[in-house]
């Protein structure tokens, strides 16, 4: 198998404000976009991201099409968390947890877009 590329799938109330929320906050561009869905890169490569609205008839398979959330982190390795964190707070993102250091040096930072998705940044130490 050739893998050429990967993407997450999230459901979501509302596609566009989570997309808003990885544009605004986190650098990602628009790849796709139509009613319910919105598709999303980085410009530094890595998984695509895509939002879809919860309960799009065209969502398989259908036993699973509940909304994304519970357990779930979006999590992306940066260079500097101390300035990224600073830079996501001035701006208005809601802070879940400020910036921690676990003892396995571990540094991270997590914030909530509108839907409740935590994304979470690591810098290992």
């Amino acid at each position: 198998m050739r893998i050429t590329g990967s993407a997450v799938s999230l459901n979501v109330a509302d596609p566009g404000a989570s997309a808003d929320f990885a544009r605004t906050h986190l650098g990602f561009t628009e790849t796709m976009s139509a009613d319910g869905f919105v598709a999303l890169a980085h410009p530094d490569g890595g998984s695509s991201l895509t939002f879809l609205r919860t309960g799009l008839a065209s969502f398989r398979p259908a036993r699973i099409a509940g909304p994304a959330g519970q357990g779930l982190l979006l999590a992306f390795v940066v260079e500097d968390l101390d300035t990224e964190f600073a830079r996501l707070a001035a701006a208005g993102a809601e802070v879940v947890t400020p910036p921690e250091t676990e003892p396995w040096g571990e540094r991270y930072c997590q914030f909530a877009d509108p839907n409740g998705i935590v994304w979470q940044l690591v810098q290992w130490v």
